[in-house]
């Protein structure tokens, strides 16, 4: 059936809407939505889709993790490149409007994202080839996954960074169980809760990125990484920091959070979400009213499984962090909040979620616990 013909005939019903996205997805402009190239034997992957902020689907996944594996044992291939078009985002997240109808009628959508998206995620951790990624804009959720496993990545005065998921009804995935406990103290545990914002030079200050490099040197940075000579590891590592050392910008500002790092492993050092709420409370600090008023928003089962989720991955590998991801995906997807807080915030954007359950004192230990189960044949395998 013809797209204006399947948009009249059926256009509020959720099966519908679904089909329409897949449509899209399956039709000519999906080669526009990523570009591969090869420049020299560097290999270069540009994220094209601006106009939504470069946002991650299921086609784009498809495109880049063969390719990434072919550039992986191809001789004439040293290095990649991930970078993104339109200036203003690297990649904002995951294509969640498509995953959230596909999740309402049962469609495969909603497995295959998630699975496909994770393998990418650990495709790029265990990549044998420098990988530099340069998060030039918003970044966030699935741009996440595609450069912080990577060796390189590179932010620029116009990066932004959060894992905002607790928010919708999800959980800071793509592997946020496993970097973001990695990082100092309890830094990690405290953006995935309250899905603070970094900005600039502080992505780096934080350890999500590596390099900061001014936006305006972008362009000579590229070139000269795609000049290099069978680099390895430390020849990018070399050009990166001579680049950095060139970025004077905002280096005399302090870390944003400075002030309050060690608020933040006090407050935030509690074994359950309910007692870093009552230390919070009782500090009353700005700071600690305004993380309160924050962590109130949030869909309370959201907060009780990234909770549990960052405290496992602390000691998983990669690997092992995905697999347990995916099954919190597949909880997330039969649940309630993951659709009212898409609904809430993206759709019908009233920012007035109603969670089920309301309260985290009616998330017990055992639906938290039912979140994590293995899904047997269903698990994800790599």
């Amino acid at each position: 059936m013809p797209l204006t013909v399947l948009t009249s005939a059926c256009r509020l019903k959720p099966l519908c809407r679904l089909q329409r996205i897949q449509a899209h997805m399956m039709s000519g402009h999906v080669e526009r939505e990523v570009l591969l190239e090869k420049a020299g034997r560097a290999a270069v992957i540009t994220m094209n889709r601006p106009k939504v902020l470069n946002a991650l689907n299921l086609s784009m996944i498809r495109r880049i993790h063969p390719q990434l594996q072919k550039w992986e044992s191809d001789p004439e291939t040293d290095m990649v490149i991930i970078k993104a078009a339109g200036g203003k985002a690297f990649c904002a997240g995951g294509d969640i409007r498509a995953v959230t109808e596909a999740g309402k009628v049962g469609d495969s959508l909603a497995q295959d994202f998630f699975r496909e998206e994770y393998m990418l995620n650990h495709a790029i951790g265990s990549y044998r080839k420098p990988y530099v990624a340069i998060i030039d804009g918003i970044t966030m959720g699935g741009g996440v996954g595609l450069s912080v496993h990577g060796r390189f990545r590179v932010a620029t005065e116009k990066t932004l960074f959060a894992m905002p998921e607790t928010a919708i009804g999800l959980f800071p995935d793509v592997g946020g169980g496993y970097f973001l406990p990695r990082l100092r103290g309890k830094l990690g545990l405290f953006l995935a809760l309250t899905g603070f914002r970094l900005k600039g030079r502080d992505v780096q200050r934080a350890g999500v990125a590596t390099h900061f490099v001014e936006s305006k040197k972008i362009p000579e940075l590229e070139q000269r990484l795609v000049g290099l000579e069978s680099p390895s590891d430390s020849d990018v590592s070399r050009l990166l920091e001579s680049f950095q050392t060139q970025s004077d910008l905002d280096s005399d500002k302090p870390f944003v959070l400075d002030k309050h790092t060690s608020d933040i492993d006090r407050l935030f050092g509690s074994s359950s979400v309910e007692g870093i709420l009552q230390n919070l409370k009782a500090d009353g600090s700005e700071f600690a009213k305004k993380q309160v008023e924050i962590l109130s928003r949030m869909s309370p089962t959201s907060l009780k499984v990234t909770f549990r989720q960052l405290q496992a991955g602390a000691a998983m590998s990669l690997q092992d962090v995905l697999v347990m991801e995916y099954r919190l995906s597949q909880a997330c997807m039969r649940g309630h909040d993951f659709y009212e807080g898409v609904r809430a915030v993206l759709i019908d954007k009233d920012q007035n979620p109603r969670w089920r359950p309301p309260s985290l004192d009616q998330v017990s230990d055992r639906f938290v616990d039912d979140c994590f189960a293995s899904l047997g044949e269903k698990d994800l395998r790599f």
